[in-house]
Protein backbone atom coordinates (compact mmCIF):
# COMPACT_ATOMS: atom_id res chain seq x y z
CA UNK A 1 0.00 0.00 0.00
CA UNK A 2 0.94 3.17 -0.96
CA UNK A 3 1.54 4.93 2.44
CA UNK A 4 3.28 8.53 3.55
CA UNK A 5 6.66 8.70 4.91
CA UNK A 6 8.61 11.29 7.53
CA UNK A 7 10.50 13.76 5.28
CA UNK A 8 13.74 12.54 7.14
CA UNK A 9 15.56 9.46 5.56
CA UNK A 10 18.81 7.62 5.54
CA UNK A 11 21.71 9.30 2.90
CA UNK A 12 21.84 8.13 -0.87
CA UNK A 13 24.60 6.45 -0.05
CA UNK A 14 22.85 4.74 2.69
CA UNK A 15 20.04 3.69 -0.02
CA UNK A 16 22.12 2.69 -2.56
CA UNK A 17 24.14 0.19 0.02
CA UNK A 18 21.08 -1.36 0.80
CA UNK A 19 19.58 -1.88 -2.56
CA UNK A 20 23.30 -3.00 -4.09
CA UNK A 21 23.02 -5.12 -0.83
CA UNK A 22 19.25 -6.48 -1.34
CA UNK A 23 18.78 -5.34 2.18
CA UNK A 24 14.93 -5.48 3.23
CA UNK A 25 15.09 -4.19 6.29
CA UNK A 26 14.59 -0.92 4.55
CA UNK A 27 11.45 -1.92 2.45
CA UNK A 28 8.72 0.69 2.77
CA UNK A 29 11.47 3.86 3.47
CA UNK A 30 12.36 4.49 0.21
CA UNK A 31 12.00 2.60 -3.47
CA UNK A 32 15.03 2.90 -5.98
CA UNK A 33 14.15 4.76 -9.55
CA UNK A 34 16.56 2.82 -12.26
CA UNK A 35 16.97 5.96 -14.90
CA UNK A 36 18.14 3.47 -17.23
CA UNK A 37 14.97 1.03 -17.53
CA UNK A 38 12.89 3.54 -16.25
CA UNK A 39 11.75 0.96 -13.55
CA UNK A 40 11.32 1.67 -9.07
CA UNK A 41 12.55 -1.57 -7.14
CA UNK A 42 12.37 -2.01 -3.47
CA UNK A 43 15.50 -2.07 -1.74
CA UNK A 44 15.43 -6.28 -1.86
CA UNK A 45 14.96 -5.98 -5.46
CA UNK A 46 16.75 -9.22 -7.15
CA UNK A 47 17.01 -7.52 -9.99
CA UNK A 48 20.64 -6.72 -11.99
CA UNK A 49 22.58 -4.00 -9.98
CA UNK A 50 22.46 -0.89 -11.50
CA UNK A 51 25.49 1.95 -11.42
CA UNK A 52 24.86 4.64 -9.24
CA UNK A 53 24.93 7.55 -11.40
CA UNK A 54 21.79 5.31 -12.54
CA UNK A 55 19.74 5.69 -9.21
CA UNK A 56 18.04 7.92 -7.76
CA UNK A 57 15.64 7.49 -5.01
CA UNK A 58 12.20 8.75 -3.23
CA UNK A 59 10.38 8.29 -0.17
CA UNK A 60 6.92 6.64 -1.51
CA UNK A 61 6.06 4.70 -5.26
CA UNK A 62 3.48 7.94 -5.39
CA UNK A 63 6.61 9.94 -5.93
CA UNK A 64 7.93 7.50 -8.10
CA UNK A 65 4.90 7.27 -10.41
CA UNK A 66 4.68 11.03 -10.83
CA UNK A 67 8.37 11.42 -11.73
CA UNK A 68 7.83 8.78 -14.84
CA UNK A 69 8.81 5.29 -13.61
CA UNK A 70 6.64 2.48 -13.69
CA UNK A 71 6.72 -0.60 -10.81
CA UNK A 72 9.01 -3.27 -11.36
CA UNK A 73 7.42 -6.81 -12.32
CA UNK A 74 10.01 -8.57 -10.44
CA UNK A 75 9.67 -7.04 -6.41
CA UNK A 76 6.01 -5.78 -7.13
CA UNK A 77 6.60 -2.62 -5.13
CA UNK A 78 3.07 -1.45 -4.84
CA UNK A 79 1.72 -5.21 -3.89
CA UNK A 80 5.35 -6.12 -1.34
CA UNK A 81 6.26 -8.90 -3.70
CA UNK A 82 2.95 -10.62 -3.90
CA UNK A 83 1.06 -11.06 -7.27
CA UNK A 84 -1.78 -9.06 -7.93
CA UNK A 85 -5.14 -10.79 -8.70
CA UNK A 86 -5.79 -11.11 -12.76
CA UNK A 87 -8.37 -8.58 -12.87
CA UNK A 88 -5.69 -5.85 -11.34
CA UNK A 89 -3.50 -7.15 -13.55
CA UNK A 90 -5.83 -6.40 -16.68
CA UNK A 91 -6.57 -2.63 -15.17
CA UNK A 92 -2.76 -1.69 -15.15
CA UNK A 93 -2.48 -3.28 -18.09
CA UNK A 94 -5.02 -1.17 -19.22
CA UNK A 95 -3.43 1.98 -17.86
CA UNK A 96 -0.16 1.07 -19.38
CA UNK A 97 -1.77 0.95 -23.24
CA UNK A 98 -3.85 4.23 -22.68
CA UNK A 99 -1.13 7.11 -22.23
CA UNK A 100 -3.09 9.84 -24.05
CA UNK A 101 -6.07 9.89 -22.46
CA UNK A 102 -8.26 10.22 -19.64
CA UNK A 103 -9.64 6.49 -18.61
CA UNK A 104 -13.68 6.70 -17.20
CA UNK A 105 -15.68 3.74 -15.57
CA UNK A 106 -17.10 3.49 -18.58
CA UNK A 107 -13.64 2.15 -20.02
CA UNK A 108 -13.29 -0.33 -17.47
CA UNK A 109 -16.73 -1.55 -18.14
CA UNK A 110 -15.73 -2.41 -21.42
CA UNK A 111 -13.12 -4.27 -20.40
CA UNK A 112 -14.58 -6.47 -18.66
CA UNK A 113 -14.00 -4.60 -15.21
CA UNK A 114 -15.59 -3.80 -12.18
CA UNK A 115 -15.06 0.14 -11.42
CA UNK A 116 -16.44 -0.29 -8.26
CA UNK A 117 -13.78 -3.39 -7.37
CA UNK A 118 -11.18 -2.00 -9.30
CA UNK A 119 -10.99 0.96 -7.55
CA UNK A 120 -11.28 -0.47 -4.04
CA UNK A 121 -8.44 -3.04 -4.43
CA UNK A 122 -6.55 0.28 -5.88
CA UNK A 123 -7.97 2.68 -2.79
CA UNK A 124 -6.74 -0.48 -0.18
CA UNK A 125 -3.31 -1.55 -1.57
CA UNK A 126 -1.59 1.05 -3.42
CA UNK A 127 -3.19 4.43 -1.39
CA UNK A 128 -4.39 5.85 -5.03
CA UNK A 129 -7.65 5.42 -7.02
CA UNK A 130 -7.95 3.75 -10.36
CA UNK A 131 -8.35 7.35 -11.83
CA UNK A 132 -5.13 8.79 -9.55
CA UNK A 133 -2.99 6.17 -10.36
CA UNK A 134 -3.54 6.13 -14.27
CA UNK A 135 -2.79 10.43 -13.70
CA UNK A 136 0.39 9.98 -12.14
CA UNK A 137 1.12 7.79 -14.70
CA UNK A 138 0.50 10.16 -17.62
CA UNK A 139 1.37 12.93 -16.25
CA UNK A 140 5.02 11.46 -14.61
CA UNK A 141 5.39 10.41 -18.63
CA UNK A 142 4.76 13.83 -19.02
CA UNK A 143 7.05 15.04 -17.08
CA UNK A 144 10.11 13.04 -18.00
CA UNK A 145 11.66 15.65 -20.47
CA UNK A 146 11.24 18.31 -18.01
CA UNK A 147 13.11 16.35 -15.86
CA UNK A 148 15.63 15.15 -17.66
CA UNK A 149 16.46 18.43 -20.37
CA UNK A 150 15.49 15.66 -23.17
CA UNK A 151 12.97 13.07 -24.25
CA UNK A 152 12.99 9.37 -22.89
CA UNK A 153 9.99 7.78 -24.19
CA UNK A 154 11.45 4.12 -23.85
CA UNK A 155 12.32 4.96 -20.26
CA UNK A 156 8.53 6.75 -19.08
CA UNK A 157 7.00 3.33 -20.48
CA UNK A 158 6.21 4.34 -24.22
CA UNK A 159 5.87 1.98 -27.19
CA UNK A 160 6.37 5.07 -29.38
CA UNK A 161 7.72 8.45 -29.76
CA UNK A 162 4.24 9.68 -30.92
CA UNK A 163 2.63 8.38 -27.88
CA UNK A 164 5.05 10.63 -25.76
CA UNK A 165 4.98 13.46 -27.55
CA UNK A 166 1.17 13.57 -27.53
CA UNK A 167 0.87 12.83 -23.67
CA UNK A 168 3.71 15.79 -23.30
CA UNK A 169 1.61 18.27 -25.59
CA UNK A 170 -1.55 17.76 -24.03
CA UNK A 171 0.27 18.61 -20.49
CA UNK A 172 2.02 21.43 -21.64
CA UNK A 173 1.01 22.71 -25.17
CA UNK A 174 4.18 22.09 -27.21
CA UNK A 175 5.78 19.10 -28.57
CA UNK A 176 9.24 18.25 -27.12
CA UNK A 177 10.84 18.44 -30.72
CA UNK A 178 9.23 21.76 -31.04
CA UNK A 179 11.04 22.60 -27.57
CA UNK A 180 14.24 21.58 -27.97
CA UNK A 181 14.77 23.77 -31.15
CA UNK A 182 14.13 26.78 -29.33
CA UNK A 183 16.09 26.50 -26.00
CA UNK A 184 19.82 28.12 -27.28
CA UNK A 185 17.19 31.56 -28.32
CA UNK A 186 14.96 31.58 -25.58
CA UNK A 187 12.14 34.26 -26.18
CA UNK A 188 11.49 36.94 -23.76
CA UNK A 189 8.05 35.03 -23.60
CA UNK A 190 8.96 31.80 -22.68
CA UNK A 191 8.04 30.30 -19.48
CA UNK A 192 11.02 27.57 -18.01
CA UNK A 193 10.44 24.90 -15.77
CA UNK A 194 11.95 23.33 -13.20
CA UNK A 195 11.84 19.83 -11.70
CA UNK A 196 12.42 20.26 -7.07
CA UNK A 197 13.03 17.49 -5.19
CA UNK A 198 11.99 18.55 -1.94
CA UNK A 199 11.60 16.64 1.66
CA UNK A 200 7.57 16.44 0.92
CA UNK A 201 7.88 15.27 -2.55
CA UNK A 202 8.66 16.65 -6.05
CA UNK A 203 7.55 19.81 -6.58
CA UNK A 204 7.54 21.41 -9.91
CA UNK A 205 8.40 24.93 -10.58
CA UNK A 206 7.84 27.91 -13.39
CA UNK A 207 9.09 30.92 -14.08
CA UNK A 208 8.96 33.81 -16.60
CA UNK A 209 10.65 37.57 -16.91
CA UNK A 210 8.18 38.62 -14.69
CA UNK A 211 9.07 35.99 -11.48
CA UNK A 212 7.90 33.00 -10.65
CA UNK A 213 4.77 31.63 -12.06
CA UNK A 214 4.23 28.04 -10.98
CA UNK A 215 4.92 26.15 -7.85
CA UNK A 216 2.88 23.09 -7.12
CA UNK A 217 3.63 19.52 -5.67
CA UNK A 218 3.28 16.78 -8.95
CA UNK A 219 1.04 14.80 -7.49
CA UNK A 220 -1.77 17.33 -6.94
CA UNK A 221 -5.49 16.48 -8.02
CA UNK A 222 -5.38 19.44 -10.27
CA UNK A 223 -2.24 19.55 -11.22
CA UNK A 224 -3.04 19.17 -15.37
CA UNK A 225 -5.83 21.60 -14.37
CA UNK A 226 -3.33 24.09 -12.75
CA UNK A 227 -1.04 23.79 -15.64
CA UNK A 228 -3.84 24.25 -17.96
CA UNK A 229 -4.85 27.58 -16.27
CA UNK A 230 -1.59 28.61 -16.19
CA UNK A 231 -1.05 28.15 -20.02
CA UNK A 232 -4.18 30.10 -20.56
CA UNK A 233 -3.12 32.99 -18.45
CA UNK A 234 0.13 33.60 -20.39
CA UNK A 235 -1.50 33.37 -23.74
CA UNK A 236 -0.87 31.74 -26.80
CA UNK A 237 2.58 33.59 -27.84
CA UNK A 238 3.81 31.82 -24.09
CA UNK A 239 6.07 28.10 -24.40
CA UNK A 240 6.17 26.16 -21.65
CA UNK A 241 9.74 24.47 -21.74
CA UNK A 242 12.14 22.40 -19.58
CA UNK A 243 14.63 23.97 -17.62
CA UNK A 244 18.38 24.22 -18.74
CA UNK A 245 21.60 23.55 -17.04
CA UNK A 246 22.49 25.14 -13.97
CA UNK A 247 24.28 27.89 -13.81
CA UNK A 248 25.44 30.23 -10.77
CA UNK A 249 23.19 33.56 -10.28
CA UNK A 250 26.08 35.95 -11.17
CA UNK A 251 26.56 34.11 -14.03
CA UNK A 252 22.99 34.62 -15.70
CA UNK A 253 22.83 38.08 -17.54
CA UNK A 254 19.81 39.54 -17.43
CA UNK A 255 19.22 38.88 -13.91
CA UNK A 256 15.16 38.93 -13.80
CA UNK A 257 15.12 36.40 -16.65
CA UNK A 258 13.22 32.85 -15.99
CA UNK A 259 16.73 31.12 -15.35
CA UNK A 260 17.52 33.33 -12.87
CA UNK A 261 14.23 33.46 -10.96
CA UNK A 262 14.76 29.78 -10.82
CA UNK A 263 17.86 29.66 -9.36
CA UNK A 264 17.15 31.89 -6.74
CA UNK A 265 13.61 29.97 -6.00
CA UNK A 266 16.16 26.76 -5.57
CA UNK A 267 18.12 28.28 -3.14
CA UNK A 268 15.40 29.23 -1.45
CA UNK A 269 13.79 27.09 -0.93
CA UNK A 270 16.42 24.78 0.59
CA UNK A 271 17.00 27.16 2.90
CA UNK A 272 13.01 27.59 3.67
CA UNK A 273 13.33 23.49 4.30
CA UNK A 274 16.47 23.64 6.30
CA UNK A 275 14.77 26.28 8.62
CA UNK A 276 17.03 28.48 8.01
CA UNK A 277 15.01 31.02 6.28
CA UNK A 278 10.58 31.77 6.77
CA UNK A 279 9.81 33.78 3.90
CA UNK A 280 10.96 34.64 0.11
CA UNK A 281 12.51 37.97 -1.29
CA UNK A 282 11.38 36.41 -4.65
CA UNK A 283 9.29 38.11 -7.59
CA UNK A 284 6.31 36.40 -8.44
CA UNK A 285 3.55 36.53 -11.47
CA UNK A 286 0.15 34.96 -10.45
CA UNK A 287 -2.43 36.45 -13.06
CA UNK A 288 -5.75 35.58 -12.51
CA UNK A 289 -9.20 37.15 -12.25
CA UNK A 290 -9.26 40.69 -10.23
CA UNK A 291 -11.06 38.71 -7.46
CA UNK A 292 -8.07 35.71 -7.14
CA UNK A 293 -5.14 38.50 -7.55
CA UNK A 294 -7.16 40.80 -4.46
CA UNK A 295 -7.31 36.93 -2.57
CA UNK A 296 -3.69 35.95 -3.25
CA UNK A 297 -2.11 39.24 -2.59
CA UNK A 298 -4.17 39.58 1.02
CA UNK A 299 -2.71 35.36 1.38
CA UNK A 300 0.87 37.19 1.47
CA UNK A 301 0.49 39.33 3.92
CA UNK A 302 -0.30 36.37 6.30
CA UNK A 303 3.15 36.17 8.39
CA UNK A 304 5.05 32.75 8.59
CA UNK A 305 3.72 30.76 11.86
CA UNK A 306 0.46 32.31 11.64
CA UNK A 307 -2.80 31.25 10.60
CA UNK A 308 -6.27 32.81 9.91
CA UNK A 309 -9.75 31.63 8.57
CA UNK A 310 -11.23 31.79 5.35
CA UNK A 311 -14.05 34.01 6.99
CA UNK A 312 -10.68 36.38 8.36
CA UNK A 313 -9.20 36.50 4.83
CA UNK A 314 -13.13 37.39 3.21
CA UNK A 315 -13.20 40.03 5.90
CA UNK A 316 -9.93 41.55 5.20
CA UNK A 317 -10.54 42.09 1.68
CA UNK A 318 -14.08 43.57 2.69
CA UNK A 319 -15.83 40.59 1.39
CA UNK A 320 -17.37 39.35 4.29
CA UNK A 321 -19.81 36.92 2.60
CA UNK A 322 -17.87 35.46 -0.06
CA UNK A 323 -16.47 32.88 2.09
CA UNK A 324 -16.94 29.70 -0.62
CA UNK A 325 -15.16 32.49 -3.41
CA UNK A 326 -11.92 32.95 -1.32
CA UNK A 327 -11.74 29.78 -0.81
CA UNK A 328 -12.38 28.58 -4.30
CA UNK A 329 -9.65 31.22 -4.58
CA UNK A 330 -7.13 30.28 -2.19
CA UNK A 331 -7.70 26.43 -4.32
CA UNK A 332 -6.85 28.10 -7.32
CA UNK A 333 -3.42 29.26 -6.19
CA UNK A 334 -0.56 27.88 -8.62
CA UNK A 335 2.21 29.27 -6.07
CA UNK A 336 2.15 26.93 -3.28
CA UNK A 337 4.00 27.94 -0.12
CA UNK A 338 5.50 31.26 -1.86
CA UNK A 339 1.82 32.43 -1.44
CA UNK A 340 1.17 30.67 1.45
CA UNK A 341 -2.74 29.13 0.91
CA UNK A 342 -1.20 26.37 3.55
CA UNK A 343 -2.06 29.26 6.07
CA UNK A 344 -5.70 29.42 5.99
CA UNK A 345 -7.38 27.20 8.54
CA UNK A 346 -11.51 26.64 8.79
CA UNK A 347 -13.06 28.83 11.41
CA UNK A 348 -13.22 25.80 13.92
CA UNK A 349 -9.21 25.57 13.96
CA UNK A 350 -8.77 22.48 11.61
CA UNK A 351 -6.79 22.28 9.12
CA UNK A 352 -9.32 22.13 6.34
CA UNK A 353 -8.97 20.98 2.71
CA UNK A 354 -5.32 21.62 0.81
CA UNK A 355 -4.42 20.75 -2.69
CA UNK A 356 -1.19 19.27 -1.64
CA UNK A 357 -2.64 17.15 0.69
CA UNK A 358 -3.99 17.76 4.19
CA UNK A 359 -0.84 16.03 5.89
CA UNK A 360 1.44 18.75 3.88
CA UNK A 361 -0.39 21.59 5.36
CA UNK A 362 0.36 20.15 9.01
CA UNK A 363 3.98 19.34 8.27
CA UNK A 364 4.05 23.39 6.36
CA UNK A 365 2.34 24.85 9.71
CA UNK A 366 4.48 22.95 12.30
CA UNK A 367 7.67 23.79 10.50
CA UNK A 368 7.40 27.63 10.13
CA UNK A 369 6.21 27.35 13.57
CA UNK A 370 9.39 26.09 14.35
CA UNK A 371 11.35 28.35 12.06
CA UNK A 372 12.70 32.10 12.89
CA UNK A 373 11.50 34.57 10.97
CA UNK A 374 14.05 35.79 8.60
CA UNK A 375 13.72 37.01 5.11
CA UNK A 376 10.96 39.20 5.10
CA UNK A 377 10.98 42.34 3.70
Amino acid sequence: MLTRFPPSRPSPDEMFKALTSRDRALDGVFVAAIKTTGIFCRPGCGARRPRRENVEFFATPREALHAGYRPCLRCRPLENGEIPPEFITRALRLIESNHDRRLRAADLRAAHLSPERVTRYFKSRYGLTFQAYHRARRVGRALVVVRKGRPIPAAAGFASESGFHEAFQRLFGSSPARIHTQTSAIAPSVALMRWLPTPLGPMLAGACDEGICFLEFVDRRAFEAQISALRARLGPARMILPDLPDLPAHDINPASSPRSHLVHLTRQLAEYFAASRSDFTLPLFAPGTPFQEQVWRQLRLIEPGRTCSYLDLARAINRPTATRAVARANGDNRIAILIPCHRVIASDGSLSGYGGQVWRKQWLLEHEARTPITGRT
